[in-house]
């Protein structure tokens, strides 16, 4: 069994903050746990509007506190996030976030990361990022 506390892994390598300061993750389940998907905290600053593309992992994320919106960006639908809302990106959807009050998000993704990746160029996280150490 594996437990851990979100304010334990925020004070490790497991707490990452995004270089151009629009989100924080704390990364609670990664690739190296060997569960087959890894888990997040992640906060999306208020004021934040990026473009992403996982290209590589497939991505489940709930709201659990703040509002902003996701547009996918193939067809320019917006929807709403407010706490209680889930969106999937189960397609590789290009997309663009935006938080119009900090949001706090659960994130799942698969495959799993390893624990140090931060977005590229095009918005997506690369399969051979470090893993953290534990």
């Amino acid at each position: 069994m594996i437990v851990r506390q979100l304010q334990d892994c925020q004070k490790s390598d497991r707490f990452i903050k995004d270089p151009k300061g629009n989100w924080d993750s704390t990364r609670m389940l990664l690739k190296n746990d060997n569960m087959g998907f890894s888990f997040h905290i992640t906060t999306i600053y208020a004021g934040a509007d990026f473009m992403l593309h996982y290209q590589n992992h497939l991505e489940s994320v709930y709201c659990i506190s703040g509002e902003g919106e996701v547009e996918t960006l193939d067809d320019g639908k917006k929807y709403a996030i407010t706490p209680g809302t889930i969106y999937i990106l189960d397609k590789n959807d290009k997309h663009m976030l935006r938080a119009t009050k900090d949001m706090q998000m659960a994130c799942v993704f698969n495959p799993p990361l390893n624990g140090k990746e931060v977005h590229n160029e095009e918005g997506a996280y690369e399969l051979d990022a470090e893993e953290v150490s534990d």
